[in-house]
């Protein structure tokens, strides 16, 4: 699969622009940085992203996801006027794809700039989408979403992209370290 130019995109609401999903860079370390500057986002993600040699790693990481055909992520920003890029608002990712592999897990988180003006659930919609459009053929027909039992934020956007919750998940310290909900969507939902 090329990362290097695949693209998605959710189109513009009535109270906020589209969204550009494209596979992280090396240039969007600085900026992830200070995306990772917001308290709140710290708290939900178990990524450590502290100083730009960090950000670079963790670009890379996710560089190397897409190359080794299991962990798909994507910069989101938001489309202005004819401008083809914008600024950085958030995170999205398919991840623990497996060969014939009946289901796979989605992941995002939106930066504190851009909360509250539906940037995940556009992102997780275009995502979806392409998740099961691009690996029906190797049987994927079950995605999964994971989430903080107290994280509210997740709970709504998940229900209102069709993921309904399906289980409980117990603590798992120091990754999980609470109770989680496992939300699922069925392909063709």
């Amino acid at each position: 699969m090329d990362g290097i130019s695949t693209r998605l995109t959710a189109a513009a609401t009535a109270s906020a622009p589209a969204l550009l999903l494209r596979p992280w860079r090396p240039a969007d370390a600085a900026d992830l940085v200070d995306l990772y500057r917001d308290e709140a986002l710290r708290r939900w993600v178990s990524a450590r992203v502290h100083d730009r040699a960090s950000a670079e790693q963790w670009v890379e990481d996710q560089q190397g996801g897409w190359e080794a055909g299991h962990r798909f992520a994507f910069a989101i920003s938001e489309l202005r006027g004819h401008a083809t890029e914008g600024q950085l608002v958030g995170h999205a990712v398919l991840k623990d794809v497996t060969p014939q592999g009946s289901s796979a897990e989605v992941g995002y988180w939106t930066a504190a700039h851009a909360r509250g003006r539906g940037v995940a659930p556009r992102a997780l919609e275009a995502l979806t989408a392409w998740a099961f459009t691009t690996f029906a053929g190797d049987g994927l027909t079950r995605l999964e979403l994971l989430h903080q039992a107290d994280n509210t934020a997740s709970c709504r956007v998940a229900q209102k992209c069709g993921y309904e919750l399906s289980s409980l998940r117990p603590a798992a310290p120091p990754a999980f370290p609470l109770e989680g909900h496992v939300h699922a969507r069925p392909r063709g939902r």
